[in-house]
Protein backbone atom coordinates (compact mmCIF):
# COMPACT_ATOMS: atom_id res chain seq x y z
CA UNK A 1 0.00 0.00 0.00
CA UNK A 2 0.86 3.33 -0.35
CA UNK A 3 -0.14 7.07 -0.97
CA UNK A 4 -2.08 7.76 -3.88
CA UNK A 5 -0.43 9.94 -6.24
CA UNK A 6 -1.98 13.37 -6.30
CA UNK A 7 -2.27 13.55 -2.39
CA UNK A 8 0.43 16.36 -1.68
CA UNK A 9 2.18 16.85 1.31
CA UNK A 10 3.43 20.37 3.28
CA UNK A 11 5.42 21.03 6.07
CA UNK A 12 3.94 24.52 7.91
CA UNK A 13 5.99 24.95 11.15
CA UNK A 14 4.70 22.01 13.31
CA UNK A 15 1.84 20.99 10.87
CA UNK A 16 1.49 18.59 8.33
CA UNK A 17 -1.01 19.73 5.68
CA UNK A 18 -2.08 17.24 2.77
CA UNK A 19 -4.30 17.94 -0.47
CA UNK A 20 -5.35 16.35 -3.09
CA UNK A 21 -3.92 17.78 -6.55
CA UNK A 22 -5.10 16.65 -9.92
CA UNK A 23 -7.00 13.41 -10.72
CA UNK A 24 -6.46 12.70 -6.75
CA UNK A 25 -8.86 15.49 -6.08
CA UNK A 26 -11.51 13.15 -7.31
CA UNK A 27 -11.19 11.39 -4.42
CA UNK A 28 -11.25 14.30 -1.76
CA UNK A 29 -11.43 18.22 -1.80
CA UNK A 30 -10.29 19.58 0.93
CA UNK A 31 -7.29 20.01 3.65
CA UNK A 32 -5.84 17.35 6.39
CA UNK A 33 -3.67 18.46 8.99
CA UNK A 34 -2.08 16.36 10.43
CA UNK A 35 -0.12 15.78 14.06
CA UNK A 36 3.54 14.29 14.94
CA UNK A 37 2.39 10.74 14.48
CA UNK A 38 -0.11 10.99 11.24
CA UNK A 39 2.59 12.76 9.84
CA UNK A 40 5.09 10.09 10.21
CA UNK A 41 2.97 7.47 9.00
CA UNK A 42 1.90 9.72 6.14
CA UNK A 43 5.24 9.81 5.23
CA UNK A 44 6.05 5.89 4.96
CA UNK A 45 3.21 5.63 2.89
CA UNK A 46 4.89 8.15 0.34
CA UNK A 47 6.60 4.75 -0.65
CA UNK A 48 5.44 1.01 -0.84
CA UNK A 49 4.91 -0.22 2.55
CA UNK A 50 2.87 -2.39 4.50
CA UNK A 51 1.34 -1.99 8.57
CA UNK A 52 4.33 -4.15 10.13
CA UNK A 53 6.84 -2.03 8.30
CA UNK A 54 5.54 1.70 9.46
CA UNK A 55 4.91 0.20 12.74
CA UNK A 56 8.62 -0.90 13.22
CA UNK A 57 9.93 2.14 12.04
CA UNK A 58 7.09 3.81 14.78
CA UNK A 59 8.53 1.81 17.61
CA UNK A 60 12.42 2.91 16.42
CA UNK A 61 11.69 6.19 16.87
CA UNK A 62 8.85 6.72 19.29
CA UNK A 63 9.30 5.24 22.69
CA UNK A 64 5.86 3.25 22.22
CA UNK A 65 4.46 -0.07 22.39
CA UNK A 66 4.58 -2.54 19.10
CA UNK A 67 0.29 -2.41 20.50
CA UNK A 68 -0.21 1.33 20.87
CA UNK A 69 1.64 1.59 17.00
CA UNK A 70 -0.66 -0.85 15.42
CA UNK A 71 -3.31 0.97 17.12
CA UNK A 72 -2.27 4.32 15.77
CA UNK A 73 -0.83 2.95 12.53
CA UNK A 74 -4.13 1.15 11.46
CA UNK A 75 -6.62 4.39 12.62
CA UNK A 76 -4.77 6.93 10.77
CA UNK A 77 -5.23 4.09 7.54
CA UNK A 78 -8.19 3.69 8.00
CA UNK A 79 -8.83 7.56 7.87
CA UNK A 80 -6.95 8.09 4.94
CA UNK A 81 -8.91 5.11 3.35
CA UNK A 82 -12.09 6.96 4.12
CA UNK A 83 -10.67 9.89 1.70
CA UNK A 84 -9.40 7.90 -1.00
CA UNK A 85 -5.89 8.53 -0.38
CA UNK A 86 -4.97 5.11 0.03
CA UNK A 87 -3.56 2.90 -3.18
CA UNK A 88 -3.88 -0.97 -2.31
Amino acid sequence: MKLRKGFVTYQTGEKQLMVAAGSASKYFKGLVKSNDTAAFIIDNLKEETTVDKIVESMTKVYDVSKERAYNDVNAVIDQLRGIGAIDE
